[in-house]
């Protein structure tokens, strides 16, 4: 291409240097102004040159520099756009490894992890014990034998068992006569406490097992229970929630679990002993105290809803009331226990009356022994401001249901949901 003039960028061919002299020669000094140079102005950067070829060289410079910083400014882009994108892709990989991390964390807080269920922690605790020089072999081998043979059976031990609290709670408050003026007590419930084998997780199967032995004592519901005569081991009750979910019940539920509790140590909770209870034709419901109702984050509508349950039908004159209402499934974040009765007081305020699956039987051996002050209620009593867990729910039981209800309740809860208390 013909060399382009560097004043006004106009193709000048071969005649540049006449071409500059004539039409910019006012730049650069005319001869005879006393300089015999002629002189040449660089327009870029003002250098002055006496030859037109070496500012011609001298502007072709610049022009390359200029394209070579064009250049380098687009790789210096993508270099950084490069580097932006590494460091995006990075941090996602960071936040998905946190995420499996923190899912395989609560999995392993709830029992879906694999790592075996009942049967496998019982014998790992055993070994456990054996090797701290807390149990000896023998012992071992006749646990692990009785183990198996519950397991083969489906039935509970009743190692864990403590009966008659009930009974030693009516004589405790027929004689009592300082600060209680009603108290309601449910129909004979047995205490059951975590074991060995589900220590940790098994607080909603115990209270299953603590629930289902005041049914089993009451007429009512011996017609629904007759497949149902002892109480079930924690991995039979697994098998009956999985029954349960064959039938329709709590679909979403069941998929939380993938459909699969036998064998792990799951938790479970108050949408599961729904699902089982009403698998069994038990007309119950949930009730959810969604948020405190009190101050300091207290929940003073659940102690009200607890006493009209067991003072419905149960109205009179007589300090004890021995209902026949069967105890109530009471449940909050990572904990469940099972309301026997209520204490009415006589300044009006209310208590709970609570078995604790993680209290343990030597604890609740006390309660049998008559004790004129009530120390030992301590177990057992909880004042409003004693339970100030964010939410709690319950499961009641008041009833049976006829083969046509039950259909219907299973269609319900493919959209289960509780009742929430306003």
């Amino acid at each position: 291409a013909p060399p382009e003039c560097p004043f006004c960028g106009e193709a000048a061919g071969q005649e540049l240097e006449e071409h500059v002299r004539e039409r910019h020669g006012h730049l650069l000094g005319a001869p005879g102004t006393g300089n015999d140079e002629q002189l040449y102005e660089c327009p870029m950067c003002s250098l002055t040159c006496t030859n037109i070829q070496i500012l011609e060289e001298h502007v072709d410079l610049h022009l390359e520099e200029h394209s070579f910083s064009e250049g380098g400014n687009i790789r210096d882009l993508e270099l950084a756009q490069q580097l932006q994108s590494e460091e995006d892709k990075w941090q996602r990989s960071e936040e998905e490894k946190r995420e499996r991390e923190e899912f395989k964390k609560l999995q392993k807080q709830y029992g879906l992890d694999n790592s075996g269920g009942y049967k496998q922690q019982f014998l790992k605790n055993m070994e456990r014990e054996v090797d701290r020089g807390r149990m000896q072999p023998f012992e071992y081998h006749k646990r692990k034998a009785d183990m198996m043979e519950s397991l083969a059976f489906g039935i509970d031990d009743g190692k864990t068992k403590t009966s008659g609290v009930i009974e030693a709670l009516c004589k405790y408050y027929q004689n009592e006569s300082k600060d209680v003026k009603r108290v309601w007590l449910s129909a004979g419930v047995d205490h059951f406490h975590s074991s060995l084998g589900d220590r940790g997780w098994g607080c909603g199967y115990r209270n299953f097992q603590m629930l289902l032995s005041s049914l089993l004592q009451n007429s009512v519901y011996r017609d629904c229970l007759r497949d149902t005569t002892l109480i079930p081991s924690i991995p039979k009750i697994q098998s009956m929630i999985e029954d349960a979910w064959r039938e329709g019940f709590d679909p979403h539920g069941a998929s939380h679990f993938n459909n699969r509790l036998h064998g792990s140590k799951a938790w479970i909770g108050a949408c599961e002993i729904y699902s089982l209870l009403t698998s069994l034709r038990m007309k119950c419901q949930i009730i959810d105290f969604h948020k405190p109702t009190g101050a300091m984050g207290t929940h003073p509508r659940l102690f009200e809803w607890v006493l009209h349950y067991y003072s419905t039908d149960n109205e009179g004159g007589t300090k004890v009331m021995c209902t026949s209402k069967p105890p109530i499934y009471l449940q909050h974040q990572g904990h469940s226990r099972t309301i026997v009765g209520i204490e009415e007081k006589k300044n009006k305020s209310l208590c709970l009356l609570l078995f604790d699956p993680g209290c343990s039987s030597q604890e609740m051996q006390k309660l049998l022994k008559q004790n004129s002050d009530g120390t030992n209620l301590k177990l057992l009593r909880k004042f409003v401001g004693s339970l100030k867990e964010k939410q709690y729910q319950i499961v009641a039981v008041d009833g049976v249901l006829s083969l046509e209800e039950k259909a219907d309740r299973c269609r319900a809860s493919q959209v289960l949901t509780s009742e929430k208390i306003p």
